[in-house]
């Protein structure tokens, strides 16, 4: 007995030493429910664990030290993709947190991860302070020379004593442009864009493995415009320079980048941008990659932007000698009206009647309305379209898996899209009341 016991007692910090937790606090508590922890890889997500959000918002998660280090993503809520923040766990310290849904995160224990923030915090002064001094169009040479100059004390202070730690990938890849000398404002903006990238390795598996490359890439082609000229062809500059800069990484990182660039200006409305992207570089590497429903996606996206010709299809009984044309070939008004929608879709049913009735007030003579109904079966779809009289109905079979739905890009109903005369894509309302506001401008 005595034996066990002492043996208990040997093993006791041994087995307090095998394990480190990931400890927070969430506010406001009633926000949150759950928390999932993954190890993220440069190519993977590797689930660790998980735990429930007490009702003061503490969680608490034991690993084992046997976890190996690097970054975690914690997530939060759904979509994961959207709720989630990087924490670095070297597999040696506990990592303890307060996340407030407005303030962000705030870290209490963990050499890494305070390293960063302080870091950050710090840097982020000194840029600010060097902002204030071009916004203050001060002429007082030394007092920049000295703003610049504590810059490059505290960035290499910070990669000395950092050295070894995993903190270090981030703290180097993030030197920013030092000038040796005084640089006027648009001297200065010009050298920061030209050696943005240049501390930046894109094959670093770290790095890889965070939000930091993403996080580079989207400041440099929002952030590092002239607000002179044309905006897209700024854009287009900066992606140039984006995919010039991570030439040297893997065929698999430069598509994830190029896809991430794609969607956030894809979601901005800057269809043109977001096609170039696609066009240049991005549909070239899916392919490569043999990722061939990336590439249709893009070609489809393409070939529903504004000013594209909208796809064809069949308008059945659409002739005058009651046979059918295409909508290329529908020439009955000034402008169409194309709204996907369906029989089952309770939105639909609330809109459609608005839409036929403001059509016959206002715009009957110069305005049709094809209705192309998404549906699992026909017969409903029969009986309701006798309430829209003034509507041109096609039915497409299939639902989500029909083809027309699918070229263009249709994933919710209603869908809206308004053509020209020509049956070029002059506009594509999110809902029934952009349309009436284009209306409304029309007149």
């Amino acid at each position: 007995m005595k034996t066990r016991i002492l043996l208990s007692v040997l093993l006791l910090p041994f087995l307090t030493w095998a394990q480190f937790s990931l400890k927070g606090k969430f506010t406001p508590a009633d926000e949150f429910d759950w928390i999932l922890v993954y190890k993220v890889s440069p190519s993977n997500y590797d689930y660790v664990g998980d735990a429930k959000i007490d009702a003061s918002g503490n969680f608490e998660i034991k690993l084992d030290a046997d976890q190996p280090a690097g970054m975690y993503r914690l997530v939060y809520a759904v979509p994961q993709e959207e709720y989630n923040f990087d924490i670095i766990c070297n597999a040696k310290e506990n990592v303890e947190f307060t996340y407030d849904i407005n303030k962000g995160i705030e870290f209490h224990s963990s050499t890494e991860n305070t390293m960063m923030s302080a870091y950050n915090n710090s840097m982020g002064m000194i840029s600010q302070s060097i902002g204030n001094f071009f916004r203050s169009q001060s002429t007082d040479v030394s007092a920049l020379m000295s703003i610049l100059k504590t810059q490059s004390d505290t960035q290499e202070e910070f990669e000395r004593i950092s050295e070894g730690m995993i903190a270090n990938n981030f703290i180097k890849a993030n030197r920013p442009y030092i000038p040796a000398g005084y640089e006027d404002l648009n001297t200065y903006f010009s050298n920061i864009k030209k050696h943005y990238f240049d501390y930046v390795d894109f094959n670093n598996d770290i790095l890889q493995s965070s939000s930091f490359l993403v996080d580079r890439c989207l400041n440099f082609v929002f952030g590092m415009v002239s607000r002179q000229g044309d905006m897209n062809a700024n854009y287009k500059a900066n992606i140039d320079q984006v995919a010039n800069a991570v030439q040297p990484a893997t065929t698999q990182t430069k598509k994830m980048l190029m896809h991430v660039l794609w969607q956030q200006l894809a979601e901005a409305k800057y269809e043109d941008v977001a096609n170039y992207i696609a066009d240049t570089y991005l549909i070239s590497l899916s392919k490569e990659l043999g990722e061939n429903e990336l590439a249709l996606e893009l070609e489809r996206f393409r070939n529903v932007s504004l000013g594209r010709t909208a796809p064809n299809f069949d308008i059945p009984n659409s002739g005058k000698d009651g046979k059918t044309r295409t909508l290329h070939d529908y020439d009955v008004a000034d402008q169409y009206v194309i709204v996907f929608w369906s029989s089952s879709c309770s939105h639909c049913l609330e809109e459609l009647p608005k839409l036929h009735d403001y059509v016959d007030k206002y715009q009957k003579d110069k305005t049709r309305v094809i209705a192309f109904g998404l549906e699992d079966e026909e017969a409903i779809w029969k009986s309701e379209i006798f309430n829209y009289p003034l509507f041109t109905h096609v039915i497409g079979l299939g639902k989500w898996e029909n083809q027309v739905g699918a070229d263009y890009t249709v994933s919710s109903t209603p869908t809206y899209f308004v053509l020209d005369k020509n049956k070029t894509i002059i506009a594509k309302p999110l809902n029934y009341e952009e349309l009436l506001k284009f209306f409304t401008a029309q007149k």
